[in-house]
């Protein structure tokens, strides 16, 4: 009798103890280091090709070297390099070993580059990129931080920052070219969860919602907390294939973005004024922790999206 109270008085604090387990490794301070470092004006913007992504590659490299991640397969670094028109481009990604379900792959992911030093006003000419996407690169260090910590994942976790985002997408488009996409189980993309979403607090939007169940497993984990997921409120923008999860969706794999921007009238999109100072902080850190949650079922391999039709065969 005694075990039995005391298995059940573990399994009723269990939420309890998740929660406090979660709000310690992903704490305010460490997701203000992050992006308060990738924002600043010492990286000039993180444009393609300047010395400042290459700072901002250092700086994740580094906090995927103290995490314990492992370097891809066949990479000998946390850079997984490539050329463009005959410069260096280089994505920075690490990854957890699954256990049970190794061959079965999770990715999470955001882009690190922006636009860079842009014509401005007379005080400022950096374009940050604060929310556009120090704050997802923020939420996939986090993310990685958080799965070590756990160390309970069966299928095998990558994190990846992507470069050359904003002009085409070449950093997805070469990482996606070295998975096999059948191996790929689902794709968290991050991008701007920087402020409130159009659908309020604790609330985020997911793109091609309809075309898979991610977006329903997620909510099904997300059960008796205040936070939800919603289907894109944009389908004009048609941000499902704007960013960095089309190639792996274009391929089969429920790759989806999750977003809070309002980008119908977010006025600081690809300008001088994306800097820490307008982010809400408190929304990345509830949009990160919600992720966290919600994604619990799939790297332990208990849940499996459905996939989406095919584009490139």
């Amino acid at each position: 009798m005694k075990r039995i109270l005391t298995a059940l008085l573990l399994l009723i604090s269990a939420p309890y103890i998740y929660a406090q387990d979660i709000n310690k490794i992903i704490s305010r301070t460490y997701v203000d280091k992050l992006i308060k470092t990738l924002s600043s004006d010492d990286m000039q913007g993180r444009a393609t090709f300047s010395p400042g992504i290459d700072k901002a590659a250092s700086f994740i490299e580094a906090e995927f070297k103290q995490i314990g991640l492992k370097p891809l397969p066949g990479e000998t670094s946390f850079r997984q390099s490539f050329e463009r028109q005959g410069k260096a481009l280089f994505n920075v990604a690490g990854m957890i070993p699954g256990k049970s379900k190794a061959k079965e792959i999770v990715v999470f992911s955001a882009h690190y580059d922006h636009i860079g030093i842009v014509k401005g006003d007379a005080q400022d000419s950096i374009a940050n990129g604060a929310d556009d996407d120090a704050s997802g690169t923020t939420a996939v260090i986090a993310l990685a931080k958080y799965y070590k910590a756990l160390n309970n994942n069966e299928r095998t976790l990558i994190f990846v920052a992507f470069t050359a985002e904003e002009i085409g997408g070449f950093g997805s488009k070469h990482f996606s070219g070295k998975l096999n996409p059948d191996h790929v189980v689902a794709m968290f993309n991050i991008e701007m969860i920087g402020k409130d979403s159009k659908f309020g607090k604790n609330a985020a939007f997911i793109t091609g919602f309809d075309k898979s169940d991610f977006g329903k497993i997620l909510q099904k984990n997300l059960k008796g907390t205040e936070f939800t997921f919603h289907p894109d409120p944009y389908p004009k923008q048609n941000l499902f294939y704007r960013s960095d999860n089309a190639t792996l969706a274009a391929l089969g794999v429920p790759a989806h973005t999750i977003s809070t921007d309002q980008i119908d009238t977010d006025q600081f999109y690809h300008t001088v004024k994306d800097e820490y100072e307008t982010l809400d902080v408190e929304n990345i850190l509830s949009t990160i922790k919600a992720i966290a949650r919600s994604a619990v079922s799939i790297i332990k391999g208990q849940d499996t999206p459905t996939r989406i039709p095919r584009l490139i065969e």
